[in-house]
């Protein structure tokens, strides 16, 4: 008996549609895997991105609260130069005082020649009141140099404080929108 040859070519085409079938199912298989990895990736990105908000949120409540602080800092720190300058000004009516001491001597001299006793004792008191004001003038020299000290730290405080409040303006920009 003859074989159709029509046989052949419905076996080639039937043979054709299971292997297509095959393929499509394992095409739609792989869209199935690869839509699962999109949707968990979309997910951890919307998770990331939500603990990213919240930490820029919480970055700038920390730079206005530095901001603040330098804010007090350099207010503190201009007081206290106001207050060197005072004593700086007290110290120096202090040395202009020290200085009336030299006629005083002169007339404790005048004095010791009377009463030798009297001199010893002023003279004591003039050896003392030469080291105080010697000590005085060195109290003095460092009072200024505390005072120029203080105002160069108020200045640098015054820097941080102006690229602190440069630096947190943009996350202050970004508070308009966040919870």
């Amino acid at each position: 008996m003859r074989e159709d040859p029509r046989r052949a070519i419905v076996q080639v085409i039937a043979r054709l549609g299971r292997e297509t079938q095959l393929h499509l199912d394992e095409r739609y298989r792989h869209f199935r895997i690869t839509d699962g990895i999109i949707l968990f990736a979309s997910v951890l990105l919307v998770i990331l991105a939500v603990f990213n908000v919240y930490y820029v949120r919480v970055l700038y409540q920390d730079f206005n609260g530095i901001v603040v602080n330098m804010d007090s800092m350099y207010d503190h720190l201009r007081s206290i130069d106001d207050d060197m300058n005072d004593i700086t000004k007290r110290m120096d009516a202090f040395h202009r005082h020290i200085d009336h001491m030299e006629p005083i001597h002169a007339s404790m001299t005048a004095f010791a020649k009377i009463m030798p006793r009297v001199r010893t004792n002023m003279d004591s008191i003039t050896r003392d009141m030469i080291g105080i004001e010697q000590n005085m003038g060195l109290v003095g020299k460092g009072m200024g140099i505390i005072d120029q000290r203080v105002y160069l730290m108020t200045g640098g405080v015054a820097t941080m404080r102006q690229n602190v409040r440069q630096i947190a303006r943009p996350f202050g920009n970004l508070g308009s929108f966040l919870p």
